[in-house]
C-alpha cells in the first residue's frame, strides 16, 4: 500500500472529518493491522498540534475472551475507555478486522454479558456525540478478511475503498464538500415535512419525522460517508419492509430479511438465511422498535460489499436500523443494538414525503 495514499487518508480524517485543534486530545480505536495509517495519523495529528492516544486490538481478542473468561473478565468494564468516552475531544474507529466471523460460534450469553459490560462508556459515547461535546468518526483500513467478504482481491479491494473515499482526487475535502452541499438540500426539505413514506415491490412502510432532525452525514462522522438519516418517533412506525441486501451483524451473515410493523413495534420477522440469530437479536431490549431511517446518496458506490459503513451509502438505497437511537436526531430508543438494513430501490422504488413523491428509481425527483 502506497505511503502516498495513506498521508492523503490521514491528512483528510484529521482536518475534515475530525478538524482536530492544536491542543485537543483524540482517542484512536482500531487493531494492529492498521498500524501503517496509525502511523501517518499520529504524524498528522502531531503536526496539527493535537494529542493522540491509540488503542490496538489484536487477532481473535474477543474470541479469547467469550472462550476463556469468567463472568468477572466478561463483565468487566473498562476504566480506561470509560475516561477516553468522558474526556477526549474526538474519537476515531478504524475498521481493520482479521476475521469477520471470529465471533460467530460464541456463547450468546458470554457475548451478552460482554455488551453489558459496555453499557456504561457506550452511553456515554452515545451522549456526547448526540450532543457535540466529542466529535467521532469511523472508517476502515482495507484487509484480507474485508476483501475476501466483498469477493475482491486486496488490491481491487483497496481502490475501492480509496475510491470511494475520494482519495484519487486531488484535493480529496473538495470532493466532500460537493457530497455536503447536494445532501443538504434533500435535509433541507426533509426537515420540513410530517410524514416519510417507502416503497419497493415488497415494502411499504411509513413513519413520522416532525420534531426529530435529519442530518446530513458528508464525511465528518463516517468516512467514506453520503447518506441522510434520521431517527423516527418511535410509535410512528407501520407498514412492512423487505431488506434484499445481505447484512454482516456481530461476525452473522443473514439476508433476506422481512419485517411487520405496527404502531412502532416489529411484531413478525423472517430472514431467508439466519432466521435463529435474527430470532435472538430481537429478543433484546429496544431491538423491536427502530432507531434510525435513512436514504443512500452516494452514487460512487455501487457494489454491495457485506460491510455496513459502504453498503449503506450505495446510492440508490435506503436502509433502517433496529435498535439504538440517535440522540442528535431526537431519537428516544434504547438498546445495545443498532443493526442497518439495507433495501435497493432502483428498481420501482418511491418515497413520499406527507404524501408528495419526491424520489422515484433510486433518484431524488424534487
Amino acid at each position: 500500500m502506497k505511503k502516498s495514499i495513506l498521508e492523503k487518508y490521514a491528512h483528510l480524517l484529521v482536518h475534515y472529518s475530525l478538524f482536530l485543534k492544536p491542543g485537543e486530545t483524540v482517542f484512536v480505536r482500531t487493531t494492529t493491522l492498521a498500524e501503517p495509517l496509525v502511523k501517518e495519523l499520529y504524524r498528522a495529528a502531531t503536526r496539527a498540534g493535537a494529542i493522540m492516544e491509540v488503542f490496538l486490538d489484536f487477532d481473535d481478542k474477543g474470541k479469547i475472551l467469550a472462550e476463556e473468561g469468567s463472568d468477572e473478565a466478561l463483565s468487566y468494564t473498562s476504566p480506561f475507555m470509560q475516561y477516553a468516552f468522558e474526556h477526549y475531544d474526538a474519537y476515531l474507529h478504524i475498521m481493520a478486522p482479521y476475521n469477520l466471523m471470529g465471533m460467530q460460534q460464541a456463547d450468546p450469553q458470554k457475548v451478552k454479558l460482554m455488551k453489558e459490560a459496555s453499557k456504561p462508556y457506550m452511553k456515554v459515547y452515545s451522549e456526547r456525540t448526540g450532543n457535540g461535546s466529542m466529535r467521532r468518526s469511523l472508517c476502515l483500513y482495507p484487509t484480507q478478511a474485508s476483501a475476501q467478504a466483498a469477493g475482491m482481491s486486496l488490491d481491487d479491494y483497496e481502490n475501492f475503498v480509496f475510491n470511494a473515499c475520494h482519495l484519487f482526487a486531488e484535493k480529496p475535502e473538495e470532493e466532500w464538500l460537493k457530497i455536503r452541499a447536494f445532501q443538504q438540500r434533500i435535509v433541507d426539505h426533509l426537515n420540513t415535512v410530517h410524514t416519510v413514506r417507502y416503497v419497493n415491490e415488497r415494502t411499504d412502510i411509513s413513519f413520522v419525522t416532525q420534531g426529530r432532525t435529519w442530518i446530513n452525514s458528508d464525511g465528518k462522522a463516517n468516512m467514506p460517508s453520503g447518506e441522510v438519516f434520521t431517527s423516527p418517533v418511535e410509535d410512528s412506525v407501520n407498514g412492512f419492509v423487505h431488506f434484499d441486501y445481505p447484512s454482516i451483524y456481530q461476525g452473522h451473515e443473514v439476508q433476506g430479511i422481512t419485517l411487520q410493523v405496527e404502531a412502532g413495534e416489529v411484531k413478525s420477522w423472517k430472514a431467508d438465511r439466519g432466521q435463529e440469530f435474527l430470532d435472538r437479536i430481537f429478543d433484546e431490549p429496544g431491538a423491536r422498535f427502530f432507531g434510525e431511517a435513512a436514504i443512500g446518496c452516494n452514487y460512487g458506490i455501487q457494489t454491495p460489499t457485506k460491510n455496513i459503513l459502504f453498503d449503506e451509502k450505495i446510492g440508490g438505497t435506503i436502509h433502517m436500523a433496529i435498535g439504538q437511537s440517535y440522540l442528535q436526531a431526537g431519537g428516544k430508543n434504547e438498546s445495545n443494538v443498532h443493526w442497518d438494513m439495507i433495501s435497493s430501490m432502483t428498481n420501482g422504488g418511491q418515497i413520499f414525503t406527507d404524501g408528495k413523491l419526491i424520489y422515484e428509481n433510486g433518484k431524488f425527483v424534487i
